[in-house]
């Protein structure tokens, strides 16, 4: 059986974009959770350019109360990604493969990878984030 991620592999990256042909890291996290996982989560409106802002975003904005963070993530919770310090990029988990995150990234589109390919990346990971429902 195929799962539904297969069919997101491979769509570009664009600064922005919500779907479902093209998608930044966020929008891709806002479609997978509504079209797959029933959730409606906001939109954060910031340039994914502006890294201070993205910093920001994933550290204060109050939209990110309506999550709990797990120490062991199950399919479909929110994984922030961070290069350095702080968090400054989102994906889900998806319980395939052993489990892996599908993100979206700059010249790579979307993507999914296992926590080791994500860290030979660059990327890693700096908590797992499920909707209080």
């Amino acid at each position: 059986m195929t799962h539904f991620a297969t069919s997101y592999i491979g769509l570009p990256w664009v600064a922005g974009g919500q779907g479902p042909d093209e998608f930044d890291c966020w929008g891709l996290v806002r479609f997978i959770e509504e079209h797959h996982y029933g959730l409606d989560i906001p939109a954060v409106n910031i340039s994914p350019d502006n890294l201070r802002a993205v910093i920001t975003e994933f550290t204060s904005n109050p939209i990110f109360k309506d999550f709990s963070e797990v120490k062991t993530p199950k399919d479909g919770d929110i994984v922030l990604m961070r290069q350095a310090k702080y968090p400054v990029h989102a994906g889900i988990w998806l319980d395939v493969d052993s489990g892996g995150v599908l993100h979206c990234v700059r010249k790579g589109g979307v993507i999914f990878q296992n926590q080791i390919s994500l860290n030979l990346a660059g990327w890693f990971i700096d908590g797992f984030y499920r909707a209080i429902k």
